[in-house]
C-alpha cells in the first residue's frame, strides 16, 4: 500500500518548526513522516542542524504516522548505540520507526577528526554495523571486531519487533551491492531512465525489497520562481555523490557551489507550479513500484507547500 510522507529536513529548519510542519503533514492526510540526520548543514546561510534523535522522541509522542529517519550508523555514532536508540524508541511507539543507512558523509563524519575512508572500506563499515545492530535488536550480546569493534554489548530493552533497514542508494552499483542485505531501498528523484536501472538492479537481487524514494521539489506560484527558490535553497546539494561525502564543512560546500547554475536545478529538483505536476509524479512512482513517497519541498515555504497538498494533491491522490 502506498504511503506519501513529508520530509523534516533538519539542515534547513529549526526543531521547533519542524515538529509543527509535521504535526500540520498528519492532519491534512500525509501518512508517513521522514527526517534527515546531520550534524553540520549544507550551507552556512540561514541554516540549523537539530538533534534529530532528541526530535523523533517528541515527534513520534506528538504524531501518530510511521516515521523514518536517513542515517549513517558509524562512525560519528556506534551502531550499539544506534540500536539502543532505535530499540527505544520502538519499545515505546509501537515499532513504528525505521532506518535507512548509508556510508556517511565527511561533513557529519569529521567532527571526530579520524581518518576519512575511501567508499570501498566505508561500505564494508556500514555493513558490518547493521549486521550488529540487528543482532543487538534480536536479544544477543555481540562482541565483533572489524572496521568497528564492539565487545560484550547486549540490549535490556528490545524493540517490540526487528526494525526495517533501508539502504540508501544513489548509484546502480550501491543498488546492486545493498540488495543482498537491506529490508528496502531509498533513493532521489534521478532521471526517468537512471531510476528505473537503479531500481531493476536492486529488485534484480532483492525481489522482495521495498522500494521508497525522496521526491526532491520546489513549489512556487510559477516555475520561474521555483527554479531561483530550488537554486537559493538547494544548490550545495547537487554536486554529485562524491563531492557530498568528501567535502567536509558547511563553507566548502558554499565555495564548491558558486559554479552551480539556476538552469542545473532542473535535472535535480521537481519545480512545481500546480497540484497536477505533484499528482503526475505521485502516479508515476507509484508505477514504478515505489511504496513510500516521501516529498521534500526544499525552499523556505513549507506552510504554502503544505497548504497545496491538503487542499488538491493529497484529497486527489486518494480518488485515482
Amino acid at each position: 500500500m502506498l504511503k506519501i510522507g513529508y520530509h523534516a529536513s533538519h539542515e534547513q529548519f529549526s526543531p521547533r518548526d519542524l515538529l509543527q510542519y509535521a504535526q500540520n503533514a498528519e492532519k491534512i492526510g500525509f501518512q508517513l513522516i521522514t527526517s534527515s540526520d546531520h550534524f553540520h548543514p549544507w550551507s552556512e546561510t540561514d541554516s540549523h542542524s537539530g538533534f534529530a534523535w532528541s526530535w523523533l522522541g517528541a515527534a513520534l509522542q506528538a504524531i501518530k504516522l510511521e516515521f523514518g529517519i536517513i542515517t549513517s550508523p558509524a562512525p560519528r555514532y556506534h551502531p550499539a548505540i544506534v540500536a539502543q536508540a532505535v530499540a527505544t524508541l520502538n519499545q515505546m511507539f509501537d515499532n513504528r520507526l525505521w532506518i535507512a543507512v548509508g556510508s556517511g558523509q565527511a561533513m557529519n563524519e569529521n567532527i571526530k577528526g579520524e581518518f576519512w575512508p575511501d567508499k570501498q572500506t566505508r561500505n564494508e563499515r556500514l555493513q558490518e554495523s547493521v549486521n550488529i545492530m540487528r543482532r543487538l535488536w534480536d536479544g544477543y550480546e555481540v562482541t565483533h571486531y572489524g572496521h568497528i569493534n564492539v565487545v560484550g554489548a547486549r540490549l535490556y530493552t528490545l524493540p517490540s519487533a526487528s526494525p526495517n533497514v533501508f539502504g540508501a542508494a544513489l548509484s546502480e552499483k550501491t543498488a546492486g551491492w545493498l540488495a543482498s542485505w537491506s529490508d528496502g531501498l531509498i533513493t532521489i528523484n534521478h532521471p526517468d531512465e537512471k531510476l528505473e536501472k537503479l531500481t531493476t538492479t536492486y529488485r534484480s537481487g532483492n525481489p522482495n525489497g521495498e522500494l521508497t524514494i525522496k521526491v526532491q521539489l520546489s513549489y512556487a506560484k510559477d516555475l520561474k520562481t521555483a527554479e531561483i527558490l530550488a537554486w537559493e535553497n538547494w544548490r550545495n546539494n547537487i554536486l554529485g555523490g562524491d563531492s557530498q561525502a568528501m567535502l567536509s564543512h558547511p563553507k566548502l560546500f558554499d565555495e564548491a557551489a558558486r559554479f552551480v547554475r539556476v538552469e542545473d536545478m532542473r535535472d535535480h529538483v521537481l519545480l512545481v507550479d500546480r497540484p497536477e505536476v505533484l499528482i503526475s509524479a505521485l502516479k508515476k512512482y507509484k508505477a514504478m513500484g515505489f511504496t513510500r513517497i516521501t516529498l521534500h519541498n526544499v525552499n523556505r515555504d513549507q506552510v504554502g507547500f503544505l497548504e497545496l497538498m491538503g487542499s488538491d494533491v493529497l484529497p486527489s491522490f486518494k480518488q485515482v
